[in-house]
């Protein structure tokens, strides 16, 4: 039994020793874990701190790039700013120097490439065709229209040529009238205005004077009005300008014509059952050396609405015919002219109306005996005189009759591109001489000629006024990019490069043209009757 005790005693202190030997072993590998950890923690937390203290350096640098960044943005928005004053200033010099020297301003307006151009109606190779559909002519900037002139077995060669304003192949039909609605205000400050769009078939002249055309009729839904073009907008402008000034102070006359085979049609003059259609009339030259039409029909309108149904039957009548390069070529020049007549009361034309208690008395008496005959008596013509009508006034009167002329021009043509025959070549032929003798009368008054041959042509003599007399004359040039048309550019091009030279001394505002005192005996156009 001892024994037995002592052998188990014996065994655990052998089990207690070896405990000792395991948990003292433990703790070394326990010691041994926690350096090991301690160091790595180190490790990491100088890993840690050094990326925080980088992290801090990029974060100064990135705050030093960011203020840098904004003081150059600062900078760039003040030259773009100074730039930009400078530019108008520029511009408003440019201006008054063309009002100065009366010269033509020429905007030119580059259309898109369009499917059509592809098409090249005659077999040609396939590099030919290649070429045919690459871009020509460029918006270099808004001032400045960039050709590559590029012919077989020769170098390229660019050229520039610079305009008032330049509108690319993007810019809307928004954008043209801006720069075209300024004109309208001068219109209403006794100035002559004349807009006119020149350029070859198919580069975009009717769809700027007009718009979308569908069938002979100009396109007006709402979806379509941001592609309206000069036409209607500027009557729209024009009736807006009107509603500020004082009732029965303005109203507006229009007649539509069209220059076909150097021959004038009156738009909207109407046979003896009251139907519209075109009846040949005849310019001629007045005492005072204006132009007129004799017998024109001019219809008093009242609204923009009304002048767009009376351009719309005009339009009907107007001559088209398809050809490889339009499907819709007008073969005529188509003149839109609104006649405005301002009555004045006393001697102060363009100063403010409501200033002036007394004219608004005479101006509500004009207003019940001039719009009011003119609306019942809706046609009538240049040599045409209506029954009096009395009117009694206790100041002088005056009317000033301003014009605003709208002249889409045919397209010049060359015969080989647009493969016309028959009548339509008989077309092409007035069309590029009327076009040529326009060309003929800006060189003579450029070059300040004894005699200019306004007789040359019936357009250039219709629109004698407007190219060498006092009207504000803006020549809007269309041009096609493609390299399939550069002939044709360069020709448009080379005519608003001499319009620009043409000098015609300072515009002038229109005069009275009538005075009538107390008693006086008008018509229903407000001219002394005889």
């Amino acid at each position: 039994m001892k024994l037995q005790r002592s052998s188990a005693v014996t065994q655990l202190h052998g089990a207690i020793k070896s405990l000792k030997q395991d948990l003292k072993s433990l703790r070394s590998f326990a010691l041994a874990l926690s350096k090991d950890f301690q160091r790595q923690s180190k490790t990491c937390l100088y890993q840690v701190l050094a990326a925080v203290q980088g992290i801090q350096l990029q974060n100064e640098a990135m705050r030093l790039f960011q203020i840098k960044a904004f003081d150059l943005e600062q900078s760039l928005q003040e030259v773009t700013e100074r730039y930009e004053k400078e530019k108008q200033k520029r511009k408003a010099l440019h201006n008054n120097l063309i009002e100065l020297r009366g010269n033509i301003r020429v905007h030119c307006r580059i259309r898109p490439l369009l499917p059509f151009d592809d098409a090249v109606g005659h077999s040609v190779s396939q590099d030919r065709r290649r070429n045919f559909s690459e871009k020509a002519a460029y918006a270099a900037d808004d001032e400045t229209v960039l050709v590559k002139c590029s012919r077989p077995g020769h170098a390229s060669v660019n050229k520039t040529f610079q305009f008032e304003r330049v509108y690319n192949d993007l810019e809307s039909q928004d954008a043209v009238f801006a720069d075209v609605a300024p004109l309208l205000t001068s219109l209403l400050d006794g100035y002559n205005v004349c807009i006119m769009a020149y350029g070859q078939t198919g580069s975009g002249k009717t769809y700027t004077m007009l718009g979308p055309q569908l069938e002979g009729n100009l396109s007006f839904s709402l979806e379509e009005e941001s592609e309206l073009g000069i036409i209607p907008r500027a009557t729209q402008e024009v009736f807006r300008l009107i509603s500020e000034k004082p009732p029965g102070s303005y109203w507006v006359e229009v007649s539509v014509v069209e220059v076909y085979n150097n021959e004038i049609f009156d738009l909207l003059a109407k046979d003896g059952y009251g139907k519209v259609f075109g009846i040949k009339r005849d310019v001629v030259t007045t005492r005072e050396g204006k132009s007129d039409v004799p017998l024109l029909t001019h219809e008093t309108v009242e609204n923009a609405s009304e002048f767009l149904h009376l351009v719309n039957k005009g339009l009907q009548l107007r001559v088209t015919h398809p050809t490889l390069v339009h499907a819709h070529s007008s073969r005529s020049h188509l003149v839109v002219t609104l006649t405005i007549t301002t009555v004045v009361f006393g001697d102060n034309f363009g100063t403010s109306w409501e200033d002036e208690q007394s004219s608004q008395r005479l101006n509500k008496e004009a207003s019940c005996t001039f719009p009011q005959k003119m609306r019942d008596n809706k046609s009538t013509s240049s040599s045409r005189a209506s029954s009096p009508v009395q009117l009694e006034a206790t100041e002088k009167m005056k009317q000033v009759k301003t014009r605003l002329q709208l002249v889409d021009l045919a397209g010049s043509e060359c015969v080989g591109m647009s493969g016309v025959t028959g009548a339509a070549l008989r077309e092409t032929s007035f069309i590029n001489r009327s076009l040529s003798a326009l060309a003929d009368v800006l060189g003579a008054i450029a070059e300040q000629r004894a005699h200019v041959p306004y007789r040359n042509s019936k357009l250039t003599h219709l629109l004698q006024d407007s190219v060498g007399g006092d009207a504000k004359l803006l020549v809007m040039l269309c041009i096609s990019p493609g390299q399939k048309y550069l002939t044709e550019t360069m020709q448009s091009l080379g005519f608003g490069t001499r319009a620009r030279q043409v000098q015609r001394g300072q515009v002038k505002k229109k005069l009275s043209q009538c005075r009538v005192k107390e008693n006086k005996t008008l018509d229903s156009s407000g001219f002394k009757y005889h």
